[in-house]
């Protein structure tokens, strides 16, 4: 019987949400959150990797709301 355990894990789903539009300042994508470095590598880049710029987005798009450009 094979069950949750046993299934292989799953990639990180993108957080994009097709507002797509980097920030001059930042850098950072005013949709997502990431950087246009982070966008491009999202594919074929490791769950660890995703995680940490997961971790991050919370953080960025509140920089992003504050300075006003969403």
């Amino acid at each position: 019987m094979t069950g949750p355990a046993d299934a292989a894990p799953r990639p990180i789903a993108s957080p994009c949400n097709n507002i797509c539009r980097i920030d001059d300042v930042t850098g950072w994508c005013i949709g997502c959150g990431r950087s246009l470095d982070e966008i491009a590598r999202w594919g074929t880049t490791s769950d660890a990797d995703r995680d940490a710029v997961m971790a991050a987005l919370p953080e960025r798009m509140a920089t992003l709301s504050r300075d006003g450009d969403l």
